[in-house]
């Protein structure tokens, strides 16, 4: 087994899945997977050996590491900015759009969708409600590498999807990425919008790097680090 199952309280488990980690919420009627992996191509059935409920597919964005076992789903949550990305996978499945203000109800487990473009056109968070816990995706990050870099991501979007999303930051207590540490707090929000801003107007020196065969410079911001076109 290449993925380690986490459970986080008796309704929320955590499975890692080598860089990236992925989550199954569950409710009194139905669960959700929120987003299904990278490297393994059987999140559903990962999901059936740990709930009874019937369980459905959301995806925070359509980058490949988010996307591994789609196709075990016939249909999934995902926002409508992201299906040019999602199709150019080559993955099948028909999206249930989702933006901001939809409420996903689990059952006494209310989840409400939070648009975060920037990283993607189409970027969301999931805020579990009475949990008090943001899952953010890939946009929000501590001691991990955040994708800026590429035609479908939008650094001043992303700044303003980061200072909203400050506005909300009584609703939640503390927040749980896609990658790197976990949980994080949700002062982590104002120090990316900060560093995303001071990389715009030239305050922080960055480094050329390659990565999949594109120049591109990467921008230490001290707790994190932003991977931006050259």
């Amino acid at each position: 087994m290449d993925y380690q199952i986490i459970q986080i309280n008796p309704n929320t488990w955590r499975i890692e899945d080598g860089g990236v980690r992925f989550f199954l919420l569950a409710g009194t009627k139905k669960a959700l997977l929120i987003d299904s992996g990278m490297m393994v191509n059987n999140a559903c059935d990962i999901a059936k050996g740990l709930t009874d409920l019937p369980i459905s597919l959301l995806n925070t964005h359509a980058d490949r590491d988010h996307i591994g076992s789609n196709e075990q789903f016939t249909a999934f949550y995902m926002h409508p900015a992201e299906e040019s990305v999602y199709r150019r996978s080559g993955k099948p499945g028909t999206i249930i759009p989702v933006q901001e203000g939809d409420v996903i109800d689990l059952g006494e487990r209310k989840l409400e969708i939070i648009d975060l473009p920037g990283h993607t056109p189409g970027s969301i968070a999931v805020l579990d409600v009475a949990g008090r816990v943001l899952i953010s995706g890939d946009p929000i990050q501590r001691h991990g590498r955040i994708f800026m870099f590429g035609s479908h991501r939008n650094m001043a979007l992303y700044i303003e999807s980061l200072k909203r999303l400050e506005k909300r930051t009584p609703e939640f207590d503390e927040i749980w990425p896609s990658h790197a540490d976990f949980p994080i707090t949700t002062d982590t929000i104002k120090m990316l919008c900060d560093g995303a801003q001071d990389i715009l107007d030239g305050k922080v020196t960055g480094k050329p790097v390659e990565l999949f065969g594109s120049s591109i410079m990467a921008y230490d911001l001290g707790f994190c680090t932003m991977l931006c076109d050259g």
